[in-house]
């Protein structure tokens, strides 16, 4: 594991290797899970086939042009697990959606409707392998230290893994077409998380009437 720490934009040359990717797996770590109060603290990406794992520590008075053009690349599927609130804060913060994307959340939830659905259990009960979460609550705003990077990068090494596991089993479930119309979605649901405010307007009685 090579672990490609910085707190600036990708270089040029870090952008055309990333660009050139038909698969990124993409993490990202917050100050909290609250899309209006809450900020973008950390973007963790890893290609297909490379043992190469970019951490990107985001900055307020930082400009970051290079990792907004990754992450937006059309040409490059973004593997996600729980992709709903890595979108959000990634727009939010960089003013891109980050798709076409593939959430691991939407499809275990898909593939194994009963089990568990958070990345530590999915990949304990498929794979046996298991995360270490010691770092999960830290304090993300200052630099890093060697466990936090370690803890980052370990969320997106088994994505690209994942993901392919549940192509399989969603395709012999006949659901792969009904999670790619959820993943398709997913940037207009992030819009509502943004803009909308509490009410469901899909529910058959929205709070607040």
């Amino acid at each position: 594991m090579n672990i490609i720490y910085q707190d600036e934009d990708l270089s040029q040359q870090q952008t055309a290797q990333l660009m050139d990717a038909t698969e990124l797996a993409v993490d990202t770590e917050l100050t909290g899970l609250d899309v209006h109060a809450d900020n973008l603290c950390l973007v963790q990406m890893r290609a297909r086939g490379s043992d190469d794992y970019y951490l990107i520590h985001i900055r307020d008075n930082r400009d970051y042009p290079n990792v907004a053009r990754v992450l937006g690349n059309r040409k490059c599927l973004k593997i996600f697990h729980y992709a709903r609130m890595d979108m959000v804060m990634i727009y939010k913060r960089l003013g891109i959606w980050a798709a076409p994307v593939f959430c691991t959340k939407i499809g275990v939830l898909l593939a194994r409707p009963n089990r568990g659905h958070t990345l530590h259990n999915s990949l304990r009960e498929i794979f046996n392998i298991t995360l270490d979460k010691d770092e999960c609550c830290s304090d993300w705003t200052g630099r890093l230290t060697t466990p936090q990077k370690q803890y980052a990068a370990a969320d997106v090494m088994h994505l690209h893994m994942l993901k392919d596991y549940l192509v399989d089993s969603l395709a012999d479930k006949n659901r792969l077409d009904l999670a790619q119309k959820c993943f398709e979605f997913l940037p207009t649901r992030c819009e509502l998380d943004m803009n909308w405010g509490a009410r469901d307007i899909f529910g058959y009685n929205p709070k607040n009437e």
